[in-house]
């Protein structure tokens, strides 16, 4: 049984302990956040013992094994580092880090206290993306990568109303690249490795942040054609193309139908069925990495996570976007 501690009281942690719970060998042993009564309601609503609002009493406190990280971005390299260095393992929502710098150094504290450290990039652990991963080689030659993820954010309404929450806020590391690109941007690392370039644009808001944009990352015999946006809407699918046929996606975030399309042929549907919870995948492997004391996921390693924030890195550098995480 592996107890978790949480930091943030958001839905997305609302959805991990509803995914974890499905799992025989998960439990959350206690929650941490700023104010006494967010973290006692958020521990009634989920039956939890333990409310803390200091970080380091928490980690000391013997409740917890693991951490989970729901933080704002920019305190997500914070809060792993000292986690880390207590031996504590850690699962960090997406994007790990505010930027490669602060990755880095998590990188190395993991690696010398010998605990795991994993970005929670739910997506590449599903179903469907494993089976794109296995059946890649039926397309032949892959020429293009291409994937898209707009989601029209309610919180860009309240922003055009004067009201500018932290989704929008550069001092939280926030913006549509951080906060949707990336589940574009870390498939295509995954599958095909560190580009040779990146060429990035976005249209930036007068608050500091990205409200969209488009990256084109260069391969040696192919691209990879990402837009993201929290200003409108898409519908398209991703969909990677070969010499041979091409491979379909529904959806970048939360893949649970994916079809093999060769060339001249028919189609083929490669679903596997998926779990409506869809972070339980994440939280299972995590957990299964413990139990076979292992200090890297294979899926979501580190170079995964690094080559996914230096892309990144260079995206803001060339779109103007600097978070102050970035100048400390």
């Amino acid at each position: 049984m592996i107890s978790f501690g949480i930091i943030g009281t958001n839905f997305i942690s609302d959805r991990f302990i509803a995914a974890g719970s499905m799992l025989t060998n998960f439990k959350v042993g206690a929650v941490c956040s700023r104010s006494i009564n967010t973290a006692q309601s958020f521990a009634n609503k989920h039956n939890i013992v333990h409310c803390y609002t200091d970080v380091v009493e928490m980690l000391d406190s013997g409740n917890i094994q693991a951490l989970y990280i729901a933080s704002p971005t920019n305190l997500h390299a914070h809060y792993a580092q000292i986690a880390l260095e207590k031996g504590i393992h850690v699962l960090c929502e997406k994007p790990v880090t505010s930027n490669s710098k602060e990755l880095k150094q998590l990188i190395e504290i993991a690696s010398r206290k010998q605990v795991l450290f994993m970005e929670a990039m739910k997506s590449t652990t599903m179903p469907a993306f494993r089976q794109v991963a296995e059946h890649l080689n039926e397309i032949g030659q892959p020429r293009r990568y291409f994937a898209s993820y707009c989601q029209y954010s309610s919180r860009y309404d309240a922003y055009k109303a004067g009201n500018v929450l932290n989704a929008f806020k550069p001092e939280y590391s926030n913006g549509a690249l951080m906060d949707i690109g990336v589940y574009c941007i870390y498939p295509a690392v995954m599958l095909f490795g560190k580009p040779k370039s990146v060429k990035a644009s976005a249209f930036m808001l007068d608050s500091g942040v990205d409200g969209e944009g488009s990256i084109i990352l260069e391969y040696d015999d192919m691209d990879a054609v990402v837009m993201y946006s929290k200003i409108s809407n898409s519908s398209l699918p991703v969909e990677i193309q070969g010499e041979q046929g091409n491979l379909v996606l529904d959806r970048v975030s939360e893949p649970s139908r994916v079809t093999l399309m060769p060339r001249g042929g028919e189609q083929v549907d490669l679903s596997l069925p998926t779990i409506e919870q869809d972070m339980y995948y994440e939280i299972e492997h995590f957990i299964q990495l413990l139990e076979e004391n292992k200090k890297q996921s294979p899926i979501n390693s580190f170079e995964n996570s690094l080559i996914t924030m230096e892309i990144m890195d260079e995206a803001r550098k060339q779109i103007g976007l600097v978070f102050p995480a970035d100048l400390k």
